[in-house]
């Protein structure tokens, strides 16, 4: 029985080389639950070692493989390959990103307007006593954010002509209020910004997108309540 296989149409870039940017077909043999990072992993392996993309753990955690896949930002690692319309899934390069081989971009833009002082770990949820080691009253944890870069990719008012802080960004700034509730006045004078909430249109995209549940229009909606009502409870 001849196994399924899928056309995997990649937008090829490389400066000096390919360039303009080109898209490029591969045949990718299905095998059980594969995903697109799978399948890029094999075309690299045994059609053309020099495709370029990113990727790092494979299973959600770093974001580093987030490209465009038929058109919606994603994480390749977690993208399962179905049967698609017309047998081709389309790969290109995150938007808002400069590419600097095929689907590998320079992140260094997304990082700009995020203050290193800002910290990723927040307070944990409780949750029953029991379960957490004697001797430990408050656990922890790491911001559902993993920098993968989907929503600013998907956000339609970054392109436009007025500086956009962006979706990423400002959801930040709003788990940071709530981590540093001394700093929140601060951190409301930022989001107040020309290029801050006030951008913002409301198309959702971002959150539509986002792969660890950040939900960054509601994180800027928080904000512009608490910029038009600072003694709100939030």
């Amino acid at each position: 029985m001849a196994r399924k296989t899928v056309l995997f149409r990649i937008l090829r870039y490389k400066p000096g080389h390919i360039d303009p940017p080109v898209y490029q077909d591969f045949k990718v043999h299905l095998t059980p639950a594969m995903s697109v990072l799978d399948a890029l992993e094999s075309i690299r392996l045994t059609q053309d070692a020099g495709l370029m993309y990113r990727h790092c753990c494979h299973h959600a955690s770093c974001g580093t493989c987030a490209c465009i896949i038929d058109g919606v930002p994603a994480l390749a690692c977690t993208t399962r390959i179905e049967a698609p319309a017309g047998g081709i899934i389309t790969l290109e390069p995150l938007a808002q990103h400069r590419c600097v081989g095929d689907l590998a971009v320079d992140t260094n833009d997304f990082f700009e307007d995020f203050d290193p002082r800002w910290t990723s770990l927040r307070k944990g949820e409780q949750g029953p006593a029991s379960r957490r080691p004697e001797g430990v009253n408050q656990l922890t944890r790491l911001e559902n954010c993993i920098e993968c870069g989907c929503c600013v990719s998907a956000c339609p008012v970054i392109p436009e002509k007025d500086p956009f802080l962006g979706p990423a960004v400002l959801a930040a700034v709003n788990n940071e209020r709530r981590n540093r509730p001394r700093d929140a006045a601060t951190l409301l004078a930022l989001a107040a910004r020309s290029d801050g909430t006030r951008r913002c249109k409301r198309h959702i995209a971002c959150s539509r997108v986002c792969p660890s549940k950040v939900y960054p229009a509601r994180q800027i909606a928080d904000l512009q309540r608490a910029i038009e009502d600072p003694s709100a409870k939030q």
